[in-house]
């Protein structure tokens, strides 16, 4: 089936498979699951195997991308028919950006959470450093590796200083990277929040640059914990309204609507970047807001690309979409909008 550009609605009660279909076309481009990253996990029960296959255009330029995952077997990934190296390198191709209830962990969930968001936008952000933060995840786990050698006698604690500057140098490449994503995308969320009604939104970020000098005052306590105290592994960004950190002191309908001015303003920074808007997986997101906010959010998604939105009722929607799809069980049919 052929989906239109624009604000393609797709509907149907809960439980007939919208939110499998909003998974497929992130698989399919994206080369994994929004849900979980085992990836036989989207394979369904009682079969041996799973297929996402998309066909569209990235500017002008024609794709046909593919992920197969099979039991027992490796993932496996295809451009315009030809198999990719590695399904991930989809991401490189077209960027996906998806809302799902669960997503709320990146406001109201740990660091962690938000660590991983925010490193992902700055891979889409800066492509050429998408891989920094995988680069010094493993030089940390490798200083770690060095410092319970030297705890356990088999290492002398030179051993841990190569490792020490290299931390050093990967986390200060990491924090300044991550700064320049939020400096790209802090006045756009906030202009997104004031439009939802939220108030004033910032971005402000936890933790310092890594220093050789600073990890060599902390060895002896790295030494005794086995784990590397200092750097942005274990940073955070705090993401507030009015002053208020909204992990903590925001209510869940204020961390729906300040995830949604992330995903809005995210997806305007990569089409003035890219020139070329990323395509939004919207699952469930009309539920819980009022009809003036679902107009609002209309109006910026319909301007934003490509957009898939389900809901159990097209009712729910404010607008006349571009397309409107009726999920049932086994099925997705074309209806009149």
């Amino acid at each position: 089936m052929a989906l239109q550009p624009g604000l393609v609605l797709v509907v149907g009660p809960n439980g007939v498979g919208k939110t499998n279909l909003l998974e497929a076309a992130h698989m399919a481009t994206q080369g994994f699951s929004p849900r979980t990253r085992t990836d036989s996990q989207v394979v369904r029960f009682g079969a041996e195997g799973a297929r996402a296959a998309v066909a569209g255009r990235r500017g002008e330029v024609g794709l046909e991308l593919e992920v197969t995952v099979r039991k027992g077997e490796g993932k496996r990934a295809g451009l315009n028919g030809a198999p990719l190296r590695a399904a991930e390198q989809l991401r490189s191709l077209v960027s996906t950006l998806v809302f799902t209830p669960d997503r709320l962990g990146v406001v109201k969930g740990p660091p962690a959470a938000r660590r991983a968001y925010f490193d992902r936008v700055l891979g889409r952000f800066a492509p050429a450093r998408a891989a920094l933060p995988a680069e010094y995840g493993a030089a940390v786990a490798q200083r770690n590796a060095a410092l319970r050698r030297v705890a356990a006698g088999a290492s002398s604690r030179d051993a841990v200083e190569p490792w020490t500057e290299r931390v050093a140098a990967l986390g200060a490449e990491l924090v300044s990277a991550r700064l320049e994503a939020l400096a790209l995308l802090e006045p756009l969320v906030g202009s997104r929040a004031d439009e939802f009604g939220l108030g004033a939104v910032s971005l402000r970020y936890d933790g310092e640059p890594p220093t050789a000098a600073g990890l060599a005052g902390v060895l002896d306590r790295d030494l005794e914990r086995g784990v590397t105290s200092l750097g942005p592994h274990l940073d955070d960004v705090v993401i507030a309204a009015a002053g208020r950190d909204l992990r903590s002191f925001g209510s869940q309908g204020e961390q729906r609507l300040a995830l949604l001015a992330l995903l809005l303003a995210e997806a305007e920074t990569i089409a003035d970047r890219t020139g070329v808007p990323p395509l939004l997986l919207l699952d469930d997101v009309l539920s819980e807001l009022d009809p003036g906010r679902r107009r609002i959010l209309a109006a910026r998604v319909r301007s934003a690309g490509q957009a898939l939105v389900t809901a159990t009722d097209a009712a729910m929607l404010p607008a006349t979409p571009d397309q409107l799809l009726e999920v049932t069980p086994g099925s997705v049919l074309e209806a009149a909008a």
